[in-house]
């Protein structure tokens, strides 16, 4: 993966429900993650053919994936990959032969270092729209790297301006206006903008 985002998931396991929905609701943003650089590789312990087989099914429960199935799915049936991951189940690490992953998730930046990872258990389907949010939460501030993202945010509305800002370059930085809310604490820590 070269001058790209990436974006690595594993799934616990081909033709079970939850996974056919993941993988469908990827495939059906993958325009969302191709505007913003990023590649997407899928991986289980399956083999590489019960990945070809299963797509069409995953095409069938989501009619609105456009023209073919939009990114490769890694057949690691050896396990190899899925150890150095540590995306193996904690319960069946024993086994390292019929242990399924967990629904791990890495997004990887362009200088491959790994950015964030996020781990689901396998009763639980990812969301997609936090994936694209997150990835819009890091190209944003490695962009603008005085800034952070708060909870919830969404792109258009408040960033939070790094402490170490001063007022002063805050105002040249985001001349479009600065807000300030002021706590309790009289630590004035607080500054936002929607100047970006």
């Amino acid at each position: 993966v070269i001058a790209r985002w990436c974006v690595l998931f594993s799934h616990p396991a081909d033709f079970t429900p939850v996974c056919t929905t993941e993988l469908g609701r990827i495939a059906v943003h993958q325009q969302e993650f191709k505007k913003r650089n990023v590649k997407l590789l899928a991986h289980s312990c399956d083999k590489l053919q019960s990945h070809t087989d299963w797509v069409n099914d995953i095409k069938s429960y989501c009619p609105d994936i456009p023209g073919d199935f939009p990114y490769p799915i890694i057949g690691d049936d050896t396990r190899e990959l899925a150890i150095r991951l540590d995306m193996l189940d904690e319960e069946n690490q024993n086994n390292p032969d019929t242990a399924m992953t967990v629904r791990s998730l890495y997004i990887i930046s362009p200088d491959k270092k790994l950015r964030l990872a996020m781990l689901y258990p396998t009763s639980t389907g990812r969301n997609v729209d936090e994936i694209v949010r997150c990835i819009d939460s890091l190209q944003l501030c490695d962009r603008l790297k005085v800034v952070a993202t708060p909870a919830n945010w969404t792109p258009g509305t408040k960033v939070m301006i790094l402490p170490s800002v001063t007022d002063e370059d805050a105002n040249k930085l985001f001349p479009k206006g600065v807000d300030k809310v002021t706590m309790p604490s009289g630590h004035n820590y607080v500054r936002t903008t929607t100047d970006y």
